[in-house]
């Protein structure tokens, strides 16, 4: 049996290469993400905080650098005088001190100006600048912002099927940007996903930035570093031959490697054993480079995972034109609602069954910039209730900054509150608080359920303890505050619904409308959802969710339970 020994994982042979000066702003950049101390890769408003943090550390540097080539402007004065004058006096030093002013002036200079001199080189110009960043330093990337924000570029990645070029030369769809990944980037990409035992990242990855080195590409990186993980990754990712090809490419450039020595050995009896097994005969490995599709992506804990991520991209809408002739759009009065009459609000069929609306105009620009004023102090990241412990947690499948607002924190936010009344025929008063989201890259929150799936005659469950008193949640109003983009589709962020197949595209000042409950308060199962990854853009959403408590002769039961 091959020891298993000779299998040498590659390991970290020093820290993490510091992402801030390269992937992180390319990332910022490429994504307009969000990255603050403690996830704030999740939001982008934030991040307009460091921008302008950055301006100032900036202005600091420049002024840093002025007060040091000042300082050695003046030191090389002394210099210079010095100079000149040590030429003459070393030329006849007693003849020179014969001079009672020459003897007096050398006296000073050693007991006065060398000392003026070293105080003026003793000063450090720079304790200003270390004083302004050590300020700021708090609110930098840590290293968790730093994998938070690679593992977000590779979920942009995998959704909108971009491969890794794309990425590195700044193309994404509808834009060509000069934000470009470096050999180093796509290295510390890759490695990032090899922390993670994420190999098919990984080795997209490790295989962009071979290409770019062996384009010529100047790197800190080593081409033997960059074949040491690839050819591992290909090695768990199954490919064998591909993995023997890479490892002797690798033992070309360093025929010392240990662990590529041992690993080949290993790689080449494998495959031999597998070829035995198989009675095939060997072929070489393919020289066409790995691209996004050569390998499988592995599953994951999403059984709709495909269907979530094409309706993303646009795919799979199933609105076919039989449904669209069922669609209308209408002025809504909230049934002749007192606050309606005079200027009613458009409404658009979004989708006929389930019925999903869209309110056009519901927002202005005033109360949109006031919502996302009184949000802003309040964003942290954004929770989910576990529903085994029933704690509030944060989840990789929701990647958002949130925050609460009550009516009474502003009229506008009372006055939002009473407009989703009268539109609905609702009753706000048992709702939750208005919520708003901002999402930064790769911001998502994938397919869930707004209402809670056990029966609330089971409230004693930590995870219904929020229904006792207000029931469920009968229905979602959700307002697309603003979302600064290229068009729908490619700046992605659209709220999908997998089961029937509809993309709903973000709008700004527009609000879309939908009941999670049939009226025998039985969970309507079709309206599970998701917010898709934000490719490109500043996606700011609000939401209302209406309980049960109080709608009763609002929306009366209906006779069946799928009324």
């Amino acid at each position: 049996m091959v020891n298993s020994l000779l299998i040498l994982q590659v390991t970290e042979s020093d820290t993490m290469r510091t992402f801030l000066p390269s992937i992180l702003w390319v990332l910022l950049l490429h994504c307009c993400g969000q990255m603050t101390q403690a996830e704030v890769f999740t939001s982008i408003s934030h991040l307009t905080d460091l921008i302008y943090t950055e301006k100032e550390l900036v202005q600091s540097l420049r002024e840093y650098i002025k007060a040091e080539e000042s300082k050695l402007a003046a030191v090389k004065s002394w210099a210079n005088k010095l100079d000149a004058l040590t030429r003459v006096s070393t030329s006849d030093p007693e003849g020179y001190l014969g001079h009672p002013v020459n003897a007096y002036k050398l006296m000073k200079r050693l007991n006065t100006e060398w000392t003026e001199l070293e105080s003026l080189v003793l000063q450090n110009p720079s304790d200003g600048f270390i004083s302004n960043i050590s300020t700021h330093r708090q609110y930098f990337p840590d290293e968790e912002d730093a994998t938070g924000a690679a593992k977000a570029l590779m979920r942009l990645q995998d959704t909108y099927q971009l491969d890794s070029e794309a990425f590195a030369r700044g193309k994404l769809p509808g834009m060509h940007s000069s934000a470009l990944l470096t050999v180093d980037d796509c290295f510390d990409m890759g490695k990032t996903a090899y922390n993670e035992a994420d190999y098919y990242h990984a080795v997209l990855w490790m295989q962009q930035a071979l290409k770019q080195l062996d384009a010529g590409e100047e790197a800190v990186v080593s081409k033997v570093d960059i074949l040491d993980y690839l050819s591992y990754s290909v090695y768990q990712m199954g490919d064998l031959p591909r993995a023997v090809e890479l490892t002797r490419r690798l033992l070309v450039i360093d025929s010392s490697h240990e662990r590529a020595g041992g690993n080949l050995r290993y790689y080449e009896n494998l495959l031999r054993k597998q070829l035995s097994e198989l009675n095939q005969d060997y072929e070489p490995a393919s020289e066409e480079p790995i691209q996004l599709g050569t390998y499988s992506r592995p599953k994951d804990h999403l059984p709709e995972r495909e269907a979530y991520e094409a309706l993303c991209r646009g795919e799979g809408l199933q609105m076919n034109e039989a449904r669209r002739s069922r669609l209308f759009c209408r002025y809504q009065d909230g049934n002749r609602n007192p606050h309606l009459l005079l200027k009613p609000i458009k409404e658009e069929d979004e989708w006929d069954s389930p019925n999903i609306v869209r309110y056009l105009d519901f927002l202005s620009d005033e109360e949109i910039e006031k919502i996302k004023e009184l949000a802003k102090p309040k964003l942290a990241r954004a929770t989910v209730r576990d529903p085994k412990s029933g704690v509030l947690t944060t989840a990789s499948y929701r990647v958002s900054k949130s925050a609460w607002l009550e009516g009474e924190e502003d009229p506008i936010i009372a006055r939002v509150n009473q407009r989703i009344e009268d539109l609905t025929g609702l009753t706000v008063k048992t709702a939750e608080l208005l919520q708003v989201a901002n999402y930064g890259v790769g911001g998502q929150y994938e397919p869930h359920f707004d209402f809670s799936r056990v029966s609330c005659l089971d409230c004693s469950r930590p995870f219904d303890s929020n229904l006792k008193v207000d029931g469920n949640r009968l229905a979602t109003f959700l307002n697309y505050a603003v979302f600064l983009q290229m068009s729908d589709v490619e700046a992605g962020g659209a709220t999908v619904f997998p089961d029937f197949g509809a993309a709903i595209w973000p709008r700004k000042g527009t609000a879309v409308f939908w009941y999670n409950l049939f009226k025998s308060g039985e969970g309507d199962y079709r309206t599970r959802h998701a917010a898709c990854p934000v490719l490109v853009g500043n996606k700011w959403v609000s939401n209302k969710w209406i309980h049960e408590r109080g709608q009763e002769f609002r929306r009366p039961c209906g006779l069946t339970e799928v009324d």
